[in-house]
Parts: C-alpha cells; structure tokens; sequence
C-alpha cells in the first residue's frame, strides 16, 4: 500500500481567529468546519486538497524550529505548501508584507522555496518546483548535501 497524499495538519494555534484570517489571507484557506471540543474552539480549513486542523491553545508554548536540537526536542521544524505561481506569490509576499526568512528565496536543485512564519511561530516552507513538476535525479547525479542551511544559493 502506498500513500496517495498527505491529508492534513493538526497545529495548536495561539489564535484561531488570527490564524484563521492570516492562512486565508496568505494562502487561500477558507474555513470548512468549526466547533468547541472540550472547551477548545477549532477549525478545518482547506485550499485546494491542502487541509489545516487548527485548535486554539493559547496556554502552550511553540518550540521554536531552532531551539529543537539544542533542547534535544523532537518536534515540526517546518511544513511545506507548495505552489505553481512564482510571480504571483512573489508579488503577494510584497503586497502583504510578508517577512521571508534566511534572506530571501532559496534556490534548491529542483525547487525554489521561501521560508516564513505563521501568526503562532510555525515555520512554513512554500515550494515551487521547476517544471511543476517533483522530481528527483539519480543518487549518481544529485547535487552534493551540505550542512549549511539556507544553502549560499539564498537570495531574495
């Protein structure tokens, strides 16, 4: 058996009504359902076949994606949407405002990617692939792995 996608995300969020209006605005999330489960309000919301579960927490605290290794956390480091306009999301990065982290845009082999946050803290990598397509080239041709991250291939 093969897993056809991902289904969908569950992340605590400091405010559901921020988080809500914040992955509507930046990505095209519409709420799907809403309720209260044991006194937490939650949301499903869906852009495209992506699905984000959202529940309001405020209590918790958000290990930050850098903090997880020195803490010896198991934890998200990040998630990744991915999208086949470059222009537009360029162009709604600086229509929003939208602070892209590691410099800018980073150039990987076969994809470009920004880096940004959400209204809690969590670390979203938005991905385009060339071509549109995701594709990955023999062990034998792949780019060398380096430990450096972003890659020096960054830039905004």
């Amino acid at each position: 058996m093969a897993v056809r996608q991902l289904d969908h995300l569950n992340l605590s969020v400091d405010s559901l009504q921020q988080s809500t209006d914040w992955y509507g605005r930046v990505f095209g999330f519409t709420r799907q359902e809403h309720g209260v489960h044991n006194g937490m309000a939650w949301a499903i919301l869906r852009s495209g076949e992506a699905l984000l579960c959202l529940y309001e927490d405020p209590e918790r605290e958000l290990v930050a994606p850098e903090d997880l290794p020195a803490r010896r956390l198991h934890g998200l480091s990040h998630f990744g949407l991915r999208i086949d306009d470059r222009e537009a999301w360029e162009a709604l990065v600086d229509r929003q405002g939208l602070e892209v982290r590691y410099g800018g845009r980073v150039d990987w082999p076969h994809s470009d990617a920004w880096y940004l946050l959400d209204p809690t803290g969590y670390e979203i990598e938005v991905v385009c692939w060339h071509g549109d397509q995701v594709r990955f080239p023999a062990l034998e041709q792949a780019a060398a792995v380096t430990d450096d991250f972003p890659p020096a291939r960054a830039r905004s």
